[in-house]
């Protein structure tokens, strides 16, 4: 499997088991004792590594938001919970979500060590949250570890596609309504935008330029990497459709 194979074939199930853990009803019991719903603690959480910063720089590296949606949760969130504690424990709810899902499989620590050798040659340029999450402690127990790296490589591939629309000329705004039409509301956007052929081709050259622009820290793996990365991936992600 060449590099772009790997990276279009491992992408779309990071994608999907890196925020599984979003609203799963133990992070929103947790988010419950600290005095968050459901939404505020994911605005806070996810954003929290980038440390107590103005809505405007949450905006940035988190992009597809109204931005008036984002400093109303944002600021009302951290009015109750520090940025960087929230920051922690989300990501402790991304770790127990492994323990408590990925226990039972095998080749963990192997799939761990190949996603960090991907986190650590990528290029930390222009991409904030990926920044911010990469950074934090790693965990000891290995399905942790397993969710905490599968996390970082969700938020690798966001914070690159957000470059990519920028360089493609299309904002994150008409991204959201092209990629997710059914969604407009829930991310604080007005229905009622046209969305254009031009909107849905610039669309799909960031998707491709995405790709192409991850393959230089993928290349850093050896086949049998990969294929490790493939192999248990495929296999959370089977747990998690049980």
């Amino acid at each position: 499997m060449t590099p772009i194979e790997l990276v279009q074939t491992a992408s779309p199930i990071i994608g999907g088991i890196g925020g599984a853990f979003y609203f799963d009803p133990a992070t929103l019991a947790r988010g419950k004792e600290l005095g968050l719903d459901g939404f505020r603690f994911y605005m806070l959480g996810r954003c929290g590594v980038l440390g107590d910063v103005e809505p405007k720089v949450v905006q940035s590296a988190m992009g597809y938001f109204e931005p008036g949606m984002v400093t109303k949760l944002w600021d009302s969130a951290r009015d109750r919970v520090q940025p960087r504690e929230a920051g922690r424990e989300y990501l402790a709810c991304a770790q127990n979500f492994g323990i408590a899902k990925f226990s039972g499989l095998d080749g963990l620590a192997a799939y761990a060590d190949a996603a960090q050798n991907v986190i650590t040659a990528q290029d930390p340029a222009a991409l904030a949250l990926f920044s911010g999450i990469a950074a934090e402690p790693l965990a000891s127990d290995p399905a942790a570890l397993a969710m905490q790296m599968t996390t970082v490589l969700r938020e690798m591939r966001g914070s690159v596609h957000l470059v990519a629309l920028a360089a493609c000329g299309l904002s994150p705004e008409m991204a959201h309504r092209v990629r997710r039409p059914d969604d407009i509301a829930m991310f604080g956007w007005h229905e009622g935008v046209e969305v254009t052929d031009d909107h849905h081709t610039r669309w799909q050259t960031a998707e491709t330029l995405t790709d192409e622009m991850l393959v230089a820290a993928w290349s850093c793996l050896t086949e049998a990497e990969g294929q490790t990365i493939i192999d248990t991936v495929s296999a959370m992600q089977a747990v998690l459709a049980e």
